[in-house]
């Protein structure tokens, strides 16, 4: 039964990235020469970059339809195909920032490498709604990427509002999906041969640190009195808060999937933003999800039963086993990673856009509520002394 229910659902997401005359995303190469603005898509560049996977594939023109700039640089680009060789018209670009000091930052923490082999060699096998990949390129010396994937909005898919987030109903869905992820990446031959590239998270990196120290510099008094005391135990023992989160079982984990690396294909829950993939505990994962997608109030309505469903899910796919109360514990202390993953927030700047205000406001709004109801700083007392 358990197979049965990962294999429909990895049928699921391959069916949605088949396309005719495709070869492998994972056969490409690295460029050396990568576009930096979304003007400088050309459609020379972009014909060469799809016949990778796509060998008919030849554009006459490319159009920007829309252009954002956030932690990376998002467009929507129109494109004019000679043939027709399975290519949607519209698609969406994401590449690093355009400002050049926030490009090198960005550069350096990797995501751009890992969503691009996320794309290169996983999304096709993923059990989970993800967007299909059609260029996938980075520069292993800069950090540099290129990414051109599903535009959603033609996929008649939606964004979840960052306020009221998703229903119990599409947690339920997503509970299975981890279970399929984690199941799967649990067996250690699998994981090797389908995503031996995906490792650890890199440890000691002064990016959180940084920004959470300016928030306690500049922004106490917006700050709760939990929140800042968690603060100030990551900046003063960082090291050893990553390793209490990377204790237990080995998996591959999604990483980031708080309520603005979400969508809806009619009502199925997606997953975007692969650029923290990596292996860990996932108990990280299902927890980081219930606390930073659902509201507060549903998730205090049902982050029990949502864990149960998820237990459930992993002994019928033959995951190794685990107790509620193991479980429960281990939420309960990656409830306090919920502070390093708001770092972003506590800046609060002068200049942001009232989108990025509101979707900034619930995400610090998730994770304090997560940490004082969950009594994260217990937890890390009871399990690590902390």
């Amino acid at each position: 039964m358990g197979e049965k229910r990962l294999e429909s659902s990895r049928e699921y997401s391959v069916s949605l990235h088949r396309h005719a005359g495709v070869r492998p995303i994972g056969t490409m190469s690295t460029s050396s020469a990568l576009p930096m603005d979304p003007d400088c898509i050309s459609p020379g560049w972009l014909t060469g970059a799809l016949r990778e996977r796509f060998p008919a594939a030849a554009v006459v023109s490319v159009e920007v339809l829309e252009v954002r700039h956030g932690t990376n640089s998002h467009a929507r680009l129109r494109l004019e195909h000679a043939v027709d060789c399975g290519l949607p018209e519209v698609a969406f670009l994401k590449l690093p920032p355009q400002d050049p000091s926030r490009r090198e930052a960005v550069n350096k923490t990797g995501m751009g490498r890992r969503e691009a082999l996320f794309y290169r060699t996983l999304a096709d096998r993923v059990p989970m709604r993800v967007p299909c990949p059609y260029v996938a390129r980075f520069e292993e010396a800069s950090g540099s990427f290129v990414l051109l994937i599903e535009d959603l909005d033609t996929a008649g898919c939606t964004i979840p509002d960052t306020v009221a987030a998703l229903s119990f109903e599409q947690a339920v869905l997503a509970m299975g999906d981890y279970a399929a992820l984690h199941v799967r990446y649990e067996d250690d031959e699998i994981r090797a041969r389908e995503a031996g590239w995906v490792d650890r998270m890199p440890r000691g990196s002064d990016f959180g640190t940084t920004l959470l120290q300016y928030g306690l510099d500049h922004h106490r008094d917006r700050l709760t009195d939990a929140f800042a005391e968690l603060a100030g135990l990551y900046i003063e023992k960082q090291s050893a808060l990553e390793e209490v989160w990377e204790r237990g079982s080995v998996t591959v984990l999604q990483g980031d999937s708080h309520i603005g690396n979400l969508f809806e294909d009619h009502g199925r829950p997606g997953f975007l933003d692969w650029g923290l993939i990596h292996l860990g505990s996932p108990l990280r994962d299902v927890g980081y999800f219930i606390c930073m997608a659902l509201s507060p109030a549903n998730r205090r309505k049902h982050e029990r039963e949502l864990l149960e469903r998820y237990l459930e899910a992993r002994r019928e796919l033959g995951g190794e086993p685990i107790g509620f109360d193991e479980a429960w514990l281990l939420h309960r202390v990656h409830a306090a990673y919920n502070v390093p993953a708001s770092c972003p927030t506590v800046t609060f700047p002068e200049n942001a856009i009232p989108a990025q205000a509101r979707t900034s406001a619930a995400f610090l709004e998730r994770a304090e509520c997560a940490i004082e109801d969950l009594e994260a700083r217990a937890a890390l007392r009871e399990v690590a002394g902390i």
